[in-house]
C-alpha cells in the first residue's frame, strides 16, 4: 500500500493526573501514637512533543488522535511517597507549528531534539506528614491531586525547504526537482500526478539547499480548489520561490505570462501565519521544455516580458538538462545571500518573571448571577478547591485557613460581603463564614474542625428571605398585614 502523506492533525492530549496524599499515623508496639506518616503523591506525567528527524509526516496522529500520560500514584504510609506518572513523548518531524483550535500558534518546531511541554501533568497532594505544623501536630487529612492539564491542539506540517518550486499542474515541478537532486517523485502526463510535497537536497558548489515541490496550483487555490489550499503553507519557509512554467502546453487561454499572473494572484491571497508575506520572498522563472521547438520560440518570445519586471528568467529542459548547471548555481547564491541577511541565532536565555509587589494572586468579583454573591478568582485558590477532600472537616478548615492567609476573607469584607453570603471559588459554592482575627487555628479531634460544627449560621431559608427583602424591601410579615 502507497505511503499517505498527512500535514495537519487535531489531536487530544491529555496529561497525568497527580496522586492523592496519604492520612496515616504511625502505629507502633508501645508507640499508639507515633505521629503523621502519610506521604505525598506522585506527580501526573507530562505529554511532550519532541521533534524527530526521522518523522516526515503527522500520518500517525491522524490514526491515533488521543494521547494520554500517566497518572501519578497516590502516597502510602510510612512516609512513602507515590511514583510520578510516566511522561509520553510524540515524535513530530521539523517543521511542526502547535496551535489552538482559534488559531493561535503555540509553538514553531523546527530544529531536530526541540521539546514542547503539550499539556503539563498534575501536581500530587501532600500527605498529612507534609501538612503537621505546630498547631496541627497531627492532621487527619490529606490534599488530592491536581487533575492534568487536557485540550485540544492542531499541528501543521510547514516543510523546511529554502526554495519552492509553484506552477501549474504538469508544468515539471517533479521533473525538475527528480534531475536536481535523488529524490524520486512520481511522474506522468496528466494533471495532479503529485498529491503530496516532495522534498530534495540540492549541491551547487559549496552551498547545499533543499527544494520542494508544491502539488499543482491552479486559480482559486487560495479559496480551496483543487489542491493548493493544504500545500501552500509548505512555501512559508522558503527563501526563493521558483515559477516553473511550461512552455509547451496546448491548452486555449494559457500563455506563460499569464500563468505567472494568475499564480502571482493566488500567492498575494493567502496570507501565512509564519515568515511574513509572500510578497517579499525573491522569484524566479523557469521556462520549462524549450526542446520542443514551438516552446523554444515561445520562450524567447515572454523573455523580455518577464525581464522588464525585474524577474530572472532561465530556460530549460529537463529531458536534455539543457540550462540546469546555470539555475542550480543561480537559486545557491540566492539561498547564500538569505541566508547571510538572517540574524544570528540568539543564545538561549532563562528569563525569570517575577510576581508584581502588589499581585495578591487572586481577584473578587461581584457574581452577576446571585444577588449578594461574589466569585474568587485565581490559580492558587481554585488549585486549593481541587485538592481538598469536602467530606473531611478538617479539611475544609484548613482549606478556609489557607483562604485567609491568603488574604481572601479581608478581600470579600472589603467588597461588603456579609455573613452567610454565596461565595464561589473554582466552581464550588460556599456560605462565606469570616473568621475571627488572630486565631486562624482551631485545636479539634482528628478529621473534624470546630468551626464546622457551629449550628448557629444562617440557615438557607434565612438567606433566601434576606436577599428578598434586599430586593423587594419589605418582611414578609409586612405584606400580610
Amino acid at each position: 500500500m502507497a505511503s499517505r502523506f498527512v500535514d495537519r492533525a487535531v489531536i487530544q492530549v491529555a496529561a497525568g493526573n497527580g496522586g492523592n496524599g496519604c492520612s496515616s499515623v504511625h502505629r507502633e508496639k508501645f508507640k499508639p501514637l507515633g505521629g503523621p506518616d502519610g506521604g505525598n503523591g506522585g506527580n501526573g506525567g507530562d505529554v511532550l512533543l519532541v521533534v524527530d528527524r526521522n518523522v516526515h509526516t503527522l500520518l500517525d496522529f491522524h490514526f491515533r488522535p488521543h494521547a494520554s500520560a500517566g497518572n501519578g500514584r497516590q502516597g502510602q504510609g510510612s512516609h512513602r511517597a507515590g511514583a510520578a506518572g510516566e511522561t509520553l513523548e510524540l515524535k513530530v518531524p521539523a517543521g511542526t507549528v502547535v496551535m489552538t483550535e482559534a488559531g493561535e500558534v503555540l509553538a514553531d518546531l523546527t530544529t531536530p531534539g526541540t521539546t514542547f511541554v503539550a499539556a503539563e501533568g498534575g501536581r500530587g497532594g501532600l500527605g498529612n506528614a507534609a501538612l503537621a505544623s505546630r498547631a496541627r501536630k497531627a492532621p487527619g487529612f490529606a490534599l488530592l491531586g491536581d487533575p492534568g492539564e487536557a485540550r485540544s491542539l492542531v499541528l501543521e506540517l510547514r516543510s523546511v525547504a529554502d526554495v519552492g518550486l509553484v506552477g501549474f499542474p504538469s508544468a515539471g515541478k517533479s521533473s525538475l526537482i527528480s534531475v536536481l537532486s535523488a529524490a524520486k517523485p512520481k511522474i506522468a502526463d496528466y494533471p495532479f500526478t503529485t498529491l503530496v510535497p516532495n522534498l530534495g537536497v540540492v549541491t551547487a558548489g559549496d552551498t547545499v539547499f533543499t527544494m520542494a515541490d508544491v502539488p499543482g496550483l491552479i486559480p482559486g487555490a487560495s479559496e480551496g480548489k483543487g489542491l493548493g489550499l493544504d500545500f501552500l503553507r509548505h512555501i512559508e519557509r522558503c527563501a526563493v520561490l521558483v515559477h516553473v512554467v511550461d512552455c509547451a502546453t496546448f491548452e486555449p487561454g494559457r500563455d506563460p505570462v499569464s500563468d505567472v499572473d494568475a499564480l502571482e494572484t493566488e500567492l498575494a491571497r493567502y496570507t501565512p501565519g509564519l515568515g511574513g508575506e509572500l510578497a517579499d520572498r525573491p522569484r524566479v522563472v523557469v521556462l520549462n521544455k524549450i526542446d520542443v521547438p514551438d516552446a523554444a520560440e515561445l520562450a524567447e518570445l515572454v523573455r523580455p516580458e518577464f525581464e522588464k519586471r525585474g524577474l530572472p528568467v532561465f530556460e530549460i529542459s529537463t529531458a536534455t538538462r539543457q540550462g540546469l548547471r546555470e539555475l542550480t548555481y543561480a537559486l545557491g547564491a540566492i539561498v547564500d545571500k538569505f541566508r547571510a541577511e538572517q540574524p544570528a541565532p540568539e543564545s538561549e536565555r532563562i528569563v525569570l518573571r517575577p510576581r508584581a509587589i502588589d499581585d495578591s494572586g487572586f481577584s473578587v468579583e461581584a457574581d452577576p448571577e446571585e444577588l449578594g454573591g461574589f466569585i474568587v478568582r485565581g490559580a492558587r485558590p481554585e488549585r486549593w478547591i481541587r485538592q481538598t477532600d469536602f467530606g473531611n472537616d478538617e479539611a475544609v478548615g484548613y482549606l478556609a485557613d489557607r483562604l485567609n492567609r491568603l488574604g481572601v476573607e479581608e478581600e470579600l469584607a472589603r467588597m461588603g460581603a456579609e455573613r452567610g453570603c454565596p461565595v464561589t471559588i473554582g466552581g464550588v459554592t460556599f456560605d462565606w463564614q469570616p473568621s475571627t482575627p488572630g486565631t486562624i487555628q482551631h485545636l479539634s479531634g482528628r478529621g473534624t474542625d470546630i468551626r464546622l460544627e457551629d449550628r448557629s449560621r444562617v440557615s438557607a431559608a434565612e438567606r433566601k428571605e434576606a436577599r428578598r427583602i434586599r430586593r423587594d424591601g419589605v418582611p414578609e410579615a409586612d405584606e400580610d398585614q
